[in-house]
């Protein structure tokens, strides 16, 4: 793997993404309710707490479990879900163990075609549409995995010219704008929420314009 990226701005945790593709994919996995920078910094972060230079696939998911989430919620935690996102990273490092013989990297490499990776994807647990979308442009876009159909199987994060996921990030202005354009994704994802019912309002006859009698919801 070993390419360069710069998706935290932080030299030591960037050279752990671009090295370890169990890194990538627990980045990837922890980015949810967080900062991006945050969530792809994580795995240096789990893999010090563990003694360690690098994430072993192996020693994570034999891991006794509260003791995992103990190690995530030690503060500064993990995670804003510390607890949740310890049981998620473990149930993904069981899945590589038993289905990819613990090599993150298997769930990508042979893969023909972009539709191929993007189901390969889909099988990980905590890996939905979007973020199996994301990390298909993630690994096209900074570490030069491109089968055919690719960007397709991205969807809109496969896109050039875009700033909207890890995948468009490449130092602190692209972090900066992909940060902004995820502020008003979420933003806009709430103003299209349906609104809660409203109390009616109901003026009997005889009564002033201000007296009234409040309707059920």
């Amino acid at each position: 793997m070993a390419v360069v990226v710069r998706i935290t701005q932080h030299a030591e945790a960037d050279a752990l993404l671009g090295r370890s593709a169990l890194a990538v994919l627990v980045g990837t996995l922890l980015d949810w309710q967080m900062p991006l920078e945050r969530a792809y910094a994580a795995p240096l972060t789990i893999a010090r707490r563990l003694g360690r230079s690098d994430l072993d696939v192996h020693e994570i998911a034999a891991h006794d479990r509260a003791g995992l989430a103990a190690l995530f919620s030690a503060a500064p935690a993990v995670h804003s879900a510390p607890a949740l996102m310890a049981r998620r990273v473990q149930e993904l490092c069981r899945h590589l163990v038993a289905c990819h013989n613990g090599e993150a990297a298997l769930v990508w490499k042979g893969a023909a075609t972009g539709g191929e990776l993007f189901k390969r994807l889909r099988e990980l647990p905590g890996f939905g549409q979007q973020k199996s979308q994301i990390f298909v442009a993630l690994l096209a876009k900074r570490y030069g995995v491109r089968p055919d159909g690719w960007s397709r199987a991205a969807g809109p994060y496969g896109e050039d010219g875009v700033f909207r996921s890890a995948a468009d990030v490449t130092g602190p202005e692209s972090l900066e704008r992909v940060r902004i354009a995820r502020q008003e994704q979420r933003l806009a994802a709430r103003r299209a929420r349906p609104q809660g019912p409203t109390r009616s309002v109901t003026v009997r006859p005889g009564r002033a314009a201000g007296d009234v009698i409040r309707g059920s919801m």
